[in-house]
């Protein structure tokens, strides 16, 4: 398979096209791309068998298609795991390398370095890493409006996006610390919280869907 279907079956199923129809604006808008060629690679992966089409509303992955688009983001993920931990990238530097060796990487490599990284499960973002054979585990998470002033919750998950990703390793909001919600939607547009020493931080309205939180008791 081609890298640019790789990268179709990739966006279709990071916009939620394992169980929703996704249009083809959406695909077009998240790989900045024609209307056409989406067009045209829908159609070369819905005669292969990876996509589902319903006309007029869109397509979703098909359960072959499905297992393939999680093989590639195991490759991803893996790679994020091994140029943070023994490359000394940053999290928010490894995302676009990891997209150039997902390509590249056949499976005996990939459970090799899965096996020398030592099965990790997540990768630096939070992000559940798919098994070998295409299936990811789904893990139950929440969004910061889902809390109320003087919930506990600890980041489990961010978005790899470079920019917030660069803000929260500014301010030092790290995965795993424990944090206390002080004032939910402020006048200014953000969500306040506390860390176990009392140190304040903020996210913006507009970024707080950015983090996949789980509140503690």
């Amino acid at each position: 398979m081609t890298p640019q279907k790789e990268d179709y079956l990739k966006v279709i199923f990071e916009l939620g096209g394992a169980d929703n129809l996704i249009t083809n604006k959406m695909i077009g808008t998240a790989l900045s791309v024609s209307a056409a060629s989406v067009t045209e690679m829908s159609a070369k992966l819905l005669k292969d068998e990876y996509i589902l089409h319903i006309p007029y509303q869109g397509v979703r992955l098909s359960d072959k298609g499905l297992i393939y688009a999680n093989k590639i983001i195991r490759k991803h993920r893996l790679w994020e795991v091994f140029l943070e931990k023994h490359l000394g990238f940053g999290w928010e530097e490894v995302h676009e390398l990891a997209e150039m060796l997902e390509h590249v990487s056949p499976d005996i490599l990939i459970n090799r370095l899965e096996e020398f990284l030592g099965y990790p499960s997540v990768d630096p973002h939070g992000s559940v890493i798919p098994d070998r054979d295409g299936k990811q585990k789904k893990v139950s998470t929440k969004t910061l409006d889902e809390l109320t002033v003087g919930n506990n919750f600890t980041i489990m998950e961010v978005v790899d996006d470079t920019e917030f990703l660069t803000y929260l390793t500014d301010k030092k909001i790290q995965l795993q610390n424990i944090f206390t919600l002080i004032e939910k939607e402020s006048a200014d547009g953000y969500y306040l919280f506390s860390d176990e020493v009392g140190r304040v931080y903020q996210i913006s309205n507009q970024d707080s869907h950015k983090v996949r939180i789980h509140r503690d008791q």
